[in-house]
């Protein structure tokens, strides 16, 4: 069965909480869910988003916690060494 339209995002998450057989996130939960969701798709393509939040539960973090990390995430571009030099520009 497909959901009204007129479900909102909580109604829907809290029926799927029940499901899971855990509690549905509070307001403040949901906020740090979604600023972590924002820093992975700013950071890098949007379908980084969810899979950062689901690493972030896999990792047993709070989403504030795994946030807070993934701030200071820093991908080293393959065609540089350690320092941001090009490789084979020496």
């Amino acid at each position: 069965m497909i959901a009204p339209m007129s479900t909102s995002g909580a109604m829907w998450l809290a029926a799927f909480a029940e499901q899971l057989g855990v509690d549905a996130p509070s307001e403040v939960e949901c906020e740090d869910i979604l600023a972590l969701a924002g820093t992975a798709a700013h950071a890098s393509e949007r379908t980084a988003a969810p899979v950062a939040c689901w690493l972030a539960a896999r990792a047993g973090l709070l989403a504030r916690e795994a946030r807070e990390l993934a701030l200071g995430v820093v991908v080293q571009d393959p065609g540089t060494d350690a320092d941001g030099v090009q490789s084979g520009s020496e």
